[in-house]
């Protein structure tokens, strides 16, 4: 009897280690985890790289707006707030060892020329930012780790340039002869919109060459004109290359309040608020808030005197000092208290208008007059803000951009162009700024 029992113990002990190493494999494999990737799933990860991973959160998503002046920060000396960059590198760059990957597993030619357009978009992209930051860069030997160049050789910014505007003119071209793809949270795969996003990217790109127009090998102006007269650009607000964000955890407005301690510690510049100001401009009133002490001294929240720009090159002490009072501009509540206030572009059809009306002015095109892109520009940017902003008075401090408002604006001697060829490129670059508070960061 004895003998029988161990020979059924051992016989079960057996079945058990067989049935637990089966079991084990099973149950240790996530049932939501992708198993394999694909191309869609990679162009995700791509398109989110150069856009959400760009405009950040919390504080960081204001980093670029100290740098450009608009904001400053009272937590402490920031260092873009006083120009100090610091170091750069290449971690940005390694997500494009993907690109080829995204192309080789698409199923069919015209999925594989759409990913293949996105692929050169998205390099094209990284290249020109990180060029801008630091000059000459590795390009035409980069990123070819996996064949064995783990040195690659630096090119000249120029020869990178070169390379940039190419990869864009292909972009253009197999987006044309491709599909509707997936994986895309920007324009849900709209091949017709990626085609007037590579080509309004390019121009802004040929734009920054504007003192290069005698290098044979950019053809600045022949290139601006021919996109302009022949290929798809942005047509209206709804062609942006944005983020619009919503109530769910991960996809809040990058400022929004919830988990956000710096909320508390931004400033409006003098820089921003002194000239909205001198042009009665009404988006003083949906960037800011006015002072509380001003309004508690009897203001009306509407009183143009109520809005106190901070100087941003002031010393970090006197900028305390001010804070500790209370008396100063803070951002407009609905940057904190909107939890999908307004989408973050990159790029914007007002950005485009602005850049076709300085591209008139230079004579690079005939296609419009500068007045007529320059009016455009402003228009569609203040109806951008209009429309993304909540009727409350919280939020617009009963100042609202009415169609009507807009229209005078952009008609009055302040705001019309006008003036020596320098002075209007001054009124085109400064209304430039003005529509993109809190927007386009780095540009």
């Amino acid at each position: 009897m004895r003998t029988l029992s161990k020979k059924y113990i051992a016989l079960g002990l057996s079945v058990l280690s067989l049935t637990a190493c089966s079991d084990f494999d099973q149950i240790n494999t996530n049932p939501d985890a992708a198993v394999n990737t694909s191309s869609s799933m990679l162009a995700t990860g791509l398109i989110l790289n150069i856009t959400d991973q760009s405009i950040a959160s919390g504080k960081s998503f204001l980093s670029p707006h100290f740098l450009s002046k608009s904001v400053l920060d009272t937590e402490f000396p920031d260092d873009y707030q006083y120009n100090y960059l610091g170091r750069t590198n290449y971690d940005g760059m390694p997500v494009l060892t993907n690109v080829e990957k995204m192309i080789a597993y698409a199923p069919t030619e015209p999925l594989k020329n759409a990913y293949t357009a996105l692929g050169k978009f998205i390099r094209a992209w990284k290249f020109y930012n990180l060029t801008m930051r630091v000059g000459d860069i590795p390009y035409s030997e980069a990123l070819k780790g996996e064949l064995g160049t783990i040195a690659p050789k630096y090119d000249s910014q120029k020869q990178v340039f070169v390379g940039i505007l190419n990869e864009l003119d292909e972009a253009d071209k197999l987006f044309a002869a491709g599909i509707k793809f997936e994986g895309d949270p920007v324009y849900a795969g709209d091949i017709t919109k990626w085609r007037k996003m590579v080509n309004t990217f390019e121009l802004q790109v040929l734009l920054h060459l504007y003192k290069k127009t005698d290098e044979s090998e950019f053809r600045v102006v022949e290139r601006f004109k021919e996109i302009v007269t022949n290929r798809p650009i942005f047509t209206s607000n709804a062609d942006n290359f944005q983020l619009i964000y919503s109530d769910r955890a991960g996809q809040r407005y990058p400022f929004y309040k919830l988990g956000n301690p710096s909320v508390i510690y931004p400033m409006i510049s003098e820089t921003i608020v002194g000239k909205l100001k001198s042009l009665n401009d009404y988006r003083l009133y949906y960037y800011a808030n006015p002072s509380p002490i001003k309004v508690a001294a009897g203001m009306a929240i509407n009183d143009p005197a109520a809005y106190i720009g901070t100087d941003p090159s002031m010393i970090y002490s006197s900028v305390s000092s001010i804070f500790g009072s209370k008396d100063y501009s803070a951002l407009n509540s609905r940057y904190t208290e909107v939890v999908n206030a307004e989408p973050v572009f990159l790029l914007s059809y007002p950005m485009l208008n602005f850049m076709l009306a300085e591209a008139v002015l230079r004579g690079w095109i005939t296609t419009s007059s500068a007045s007529a892109y320059y009016a455009e520009g402003i228009t569609s940017a203040m109806k951008f803000t209009a429309t993304y902003t909540p009727d409350d008075a919280l939020y617009h401090h009963n100042m609202k951009m009415t169609d009507a408002y807009i229209a005078s604006y952009v008609a009055s001697d302040l705001v019309k162009l006008n003036g020596t060829t320098e002075e209007q490129l001054s009124q085109i670059i400064t209304q430039k700024y003005l529509s993109t508070f809190l927007q386009a960061p780095y540009d």
